[in-house]
């Protein structure tokens, strides 16, 4: 079940939100939301639903371990434990054929293994309830001892398939003392509407438009203007495609109390490819940042030092998107690039307009989207090379011409939804006493398009 769906929108939303306000008792509104969470994870295949609880059992013990083990060395143990257990669980899932083939590959093997079934959210999750045991291990939040309590921390259906990630202390005080005002409904579900329609409006059409380039499967040579015109769709597309699940589960949160972090800030706005990831996946940034990259030694090491920190966290976040080649070398790509921006910034002083850094650093992120978008190394490596003019495909082809004057108009309306001037606009009284009926407006918009469209999960179930 996905949040666009019909099924979820017309049965199983309304289903939540009419028992969720029913109930009174805090404690009957979280049985609601565990019972239909779990429901909404086993829906698809529910023996995933086993590996979930495993992960959190384990967590959930090993937290209360440590607040009643005083010495360092055991307490260590039992995070050493907690965290070593829930990865190997992950890299088994999503590693184990990578590696068998990576090493197959190197030794001259002829045999392939298919990579096993994927369960659904299985790298958010397992991120999740490794923050909540390493914050009780370092003393940021207390353990929970009620054992549906922190299940529902980590299964609750708004943010557990694919984030925004959300640590124990943020939801913490909400999951024993919260209520829903009217205006927390009302605002979360304009979020819902706004992130339903970045899904079904933008990012299923420009999916579409993908589709119709011949060479979007990298079955032949890309034109230039194809390559360039395929990636703009591609990171239009998966960019409302994500950040239109992180609104509709942000919104969903606040519907039922919760106050989730956001995980988008405009991020093609971006002066910079360290602003672009300030701006971009936020929560997974912060994970990265505060439970690997600082506990590295951050930047207060020498530099060689530094060199390493940096790449490891960067392959390491290329390879939870995905185990291929491809998303190490995305990894590395951005690795080196983060370096060398700060490189620049300490050596070289030019007044560079703020128009032309911004243009520049999305050529950069566009050549990031042709590794992520392919599925092997060699076929994102040719996108480029088509960027580049280097593939023999000419400069433009008949169905990029095509594909481009039919779509004119959807690639403006994206890239002026791109930019924040909806914030400001929303302040207005005027534009606030309209927002009623243009939601309205757009949700019932979002409605039809979503009934005439064929099913097209989110891009990032699939991480």
């Amino acid at each position: 079940m996905v949040f666009s769906s019909l099924t979820f929108l017309c049965f199983f939303l309304p289903s939540v939100i009419v028992l969720h306000t029913a109930f009174r008792s805090l404690r009957a509104r979280n049985a609601v939301l565990l019972v239909f969470s779990l429901v909404f994870y086993a829906w698809g295949e529910p023996i995933w639903l086993l590996g979930m609880l495993f992960t959190t059992g384990l967590n959930y013990a090993c937290a209360l371990l440590l607040t009643r083990i005083a010495s360092p060395r055991k307490r260590r143990f039992a995070l050493f434990l907690a965290v070593a257990a829930s990865l190997a669980f992950l890299v088994y899932f999503k590693y184990t054929a990578f590696a068998v083939n990576s090493l197959s590959a190197l030794i001259g093997g002829g045999r392939v293994m298919e990579p096993l079934r994927l369960p659904l959210g299985i790298s958010f999750y397992t991120f999740q309830a490794i923050t909540y045991t390493a914050d009780v291990y370092k003393g940021k939040c207390r353990a929970q001892s009620n054992p549906l309590l922190a299940l529902l921390y980590i299964a609750c259906f708004p943010q557990m398939i694919a984030g925004p990630i959300v640590r124990y202390a943020d939801v913490a005080e909400k999951l024993t003392n919260r209520a829903v005002s009217a205006d927390d409904a009302y605002r979360g579900f304009c979020r819902l509407i706004v992130g339903l329609s970045k899904k079904v409006l933008i990012a299923n059409l420009c999916a579409e438009a993908i589709a119709a380039l011949p060479a979007s499967g990298g079955e032949q040579a890309l034109s230039v203007a194809g390559s360039w015109l395929l990636m703009l769709l591609f990171a239009f597309q998966i960019y409302f495609d994500f950040s239109g699940y992180s609104d509709m589960g942000i919104g969903m949160g606040r519907m039922f109390g919760f106050k989730y972090p956001e995980n988008f800030n405009y991020p093609y706005i971006s002066a910079s490819v360290t602003e672009f990831w300030r701006r971009w996946h936020m929560s997974l940034g912060a994970f990265f940042r505060d439970y690997v990259y600082i506990p590295l030694g951050g930047n207060r090491v020498p530099a060689r030092r530094w060199v390493f920190n940096v790449m490891a966290v960067w392959l390491l976040t290329g390879l939870w998107h995905g185990a291929s080649w491809n998303f190490v070398a995305w990894g590395a790509y951005y690795g080196l690039l983060l370096m060398a921006e700060r490189f620049a910034a300490r050596h070289i002083r030019l007044p560079v307009p703020k128009p032309l850094r911004v243009a520049v650093t999305m050529v950069f992120v566009l050549f990031g989207w042709a590794l992520f978008y392919y599925e092997s190394l060699p076929a994102g490596v040719g996108h480029i090379a088509a960027m580049l003019g280097l593939s023999g495909g000419g400069f433009a082809d008949p169905a990029a011409v095509y594909v481009l004057k039919e779509n004119a108009l959807l690639m403006c309306a994206a890239a002026l939804c791109c930019l924040p001037w909806a914030k400001p606009l929303a302040r207005a009284r005027a534009v606030s006493c309209l927002r009623p009926v243009f939601m309205s407006l757009l949700f019932a918009l979002s409605f039809l398009f979503l009934v005439g469209q064929s099913f097209n999960p989110f891009l990032y179930f699939r991480f």
